[in-house]
């Protein structure tokens, strides 16, 4: 009896289903969805009422997903933020095996960020990927709303989330399978690493017509309570609360409010106060606050 390439990723679309993950076809041999775009939705079957997108269409109902890889050998997607699960693509170097490369990979950064915070690498379900990453599944926190972030961790490591989805354990492509490596269970997504990828809350009291002065009184109040912040962490959030308040000052250093070496002076202090080493602390500050002033060249108006 043969196991042809169509029943085995059926079986893997199941296996997924079967853990409360939403699934949906991607395109056989690839890594794009096999569902149709909005410009040629028929407005038929799950579209009558209006377009789905493929998070929307992607599902566990053994039945529907019975009678989609039917029609072909689809590759196995899952839909991540249905899912309720975060996870985090650890990439490698793109030219790694072609030449030397002095480029750390994802899992090297990932790795660091973690000994910085305090803790050992997560133990948790994972996929090597067909390039040869790693994919590390964590189960959202029930309220818990985070979407894609791209290099927000460091570089080669971006996650996937709501908005996101991965490429399940069993699908092939022309570079390779992808496979499941270790765990039967994703574990609970690590409230530091929660803290790293929650979206910063927008700062409510500096109105883009304030006055300098005023601009300045608010700037240096924030400044004071982020620096008090990181300085009172606790072991295992010490990380995350500098990443995240710096990554909050990093708009005012954008917008003129605050300049950077006070913002990385300030906390460059306040986290070795803290008991993070200086290193820890430069390469956070560092990573952090490029991000946040590259992202925020222009003051937003209020809402």
């Amino acid at each position: 009896m043969t196991h042809s390439p169509r029943s085995a990723l059926l079986n893997a679309a199941l296996a997924a289903a079967e853990r409360g993950w939403h699934v949906f076809p991607l395109r056989p041999g690839t890594k794009r969805p096999a569902l149709h775009g909005e410009q040629s939705c028929p407005l038929t079957g799950p579209c009558a009422a209006g377009h789905l997108k493929w998070e929307q269409r992607a599902t566990t109902d053994p039945d529907l997903i019975r009678a989609a890889w039917a029609r072909a050998p689809y590759n196995v997607g899952i839909a991540t933020g249905p899912s309720r699960l975060v996870v985090v693509d650890l990439d490698v170097p793109k030219n790694k095996g072609k030449g030397s490369s002095d480029a750390p990979c994802g899992a090297t950064t990932f790795q660091a960020l973690c000994e910085r915070a305090g803790h050992a690498a997560p133990t948790t379900y994972r996929v090597r990927t067909a390039s040869g990453g790693t994919h590390l599944y964590f189960t959202a926190p029930s309220g818990l709303h985070l979407t894609n972030t791209a290099r927000t961790i460091g570089e080669l490591v971006d996650t996937r989330a709501w908005g996101g989805y991965v490429v399940a354990a069993g699908s092939t492509t022309p570079t390779g399978t992808y496979e499941a490596q270790y765990g039967p269970e994703a574990a609970v997504l690590p409230s530091w690493l929660q803290a790293v990828l929650q979206p910063v809350p927008k700062p409510s009291q500096a109105p883009a017509t304030a006055v300098l002065g005023r601009s300045r009184r608010y700037a240096d109040v924030a400044l004071a309570n982020e620096a008090r912040a990181v300085a009172a962490a606790r072991v295992g959030e010490r990380e995350g609360t500098l990443f995240r308040g710096a990554r909050a000052l990093g708009r005012l250093v954008a917008w003129g409010d605050l300049p950077r070496q006070v913002v990385e002076q300030a906390l460059q202090e306040a986290g070795e106060a803290a008991g993070l080493t200086a290193a820890e602390c430069r390469s956070t500050l560092r990573s952090a606050l490029n991000w946040s002033i590259t992202h925020n060249q222009t003051r937003r108006a209020p809402a």
